[in-house]
């Protein structure tokens, strides 16, 4: 059994979700755990229902991580009530879809702010604690768009496909202090986006995928689990697709 014991994780976009589930699976395994949300009392429903559960000390922080402002107090926050972060999740993110022909500048902007200029902002807040405690964990959250591309999702991909390059190029970087920077890209995962679509839509993602079904929050969080954990010392750099084997 995975032992977080005494470890403080800090997850962006945590308050509903993907974000949600990867806390609640950190804090089932003993780290105290850091709710980060736009929305101040989504984070707060999270961090009080968890802390509920779990028994472990929760805190719920409002920030807008495309804002380096909101990061640098966000994580002021989080030392201020851990004294440390051991382990940081880059999971916010948001979609803003349509072709590229009709897509407009600002949606342009706001996805790779949102999804790839917050995990810039996070890590690099990051690295100095963890650089003087010689270690940590960074799991940065992408997609399989970002390794393969998506029709209709030029912002939302290229801002995968940025923070898979942001990953590997920190990993070299934080290596020799120890620490560990890691990705996950989901597949099709059920979550508030795919309970919006039609039976027959999810008919027809589940039939692109070699396992023939949808993954869940939990699938999502089990690796951030094992990405957290000690298991995964000696891995660094690496992608791990979580798509019931839709990208191989």
């Amino acid at each position: 059994m995975i032992d977080l014991t005494s470890k403080a994780a800090l997850i962006t976009g945590s308050g509903r979700g993907i974000g949600r589930e990867i806390a609640r699976k950190l804090a089932q395994a003993g780290a105290d755990v850091v709710i980060s949300d736009i929305d101040l009392g989504t984070a707060k429903a999270a961090a009080d229902e968890i802390a509920s559960e779990f028994g472990h000390k929760t805190v719920a922080l409002a920030a807008d991580v495309s804002n380096a402002v909101d990061v640098a107090k966000m994580f002021e926050g989080a030392l201020d009530a851990f004294s440390k972060v051991d382990i940081l999740v880059n999971n916010a993110g948001i979609t803003r879809d349509g072709l590229i022909m009709r897509m407009k500048e600002e949606d342009w902007e706001l996805v790779l702010n949102i999804n790839l200029k917050s995990a810039f902002l996070c890590c690099r807040e990051a690295a100095r604690p963890m650089m003087k405690a010689r270690c940590g964990k960074i799991i940065n959250i992408a997609s399989v768009v970002g390794l393969m591309g998506n029709a209709g999702q030029a912002n939302y991909s290229a801002s995968k496909a940025g923070m898979i390059g942001l990953t590997k190029t920190l990993a070299r970087e934080f290596a020799s202090r120890s620490i560990n920077v890691n990705a996950i890209a989901p597949g099709f995962i059920r979550t508030a986006m795919t309970d919006k679509l039609t039976d027959a839509e999810k008919e027809k993602l589940s039939s692109q995928i070699p396992m023939a079904k949808l993954g869940e929050p939990g699938d999502v969080a089990a690796a951030a689990l094992f990405l957290a954990s000690g298991l995964s010392d000696y891995i660094t750099g690496q992608v791990i697709t979580v798509d019931g084997g839709l990208v191989m």
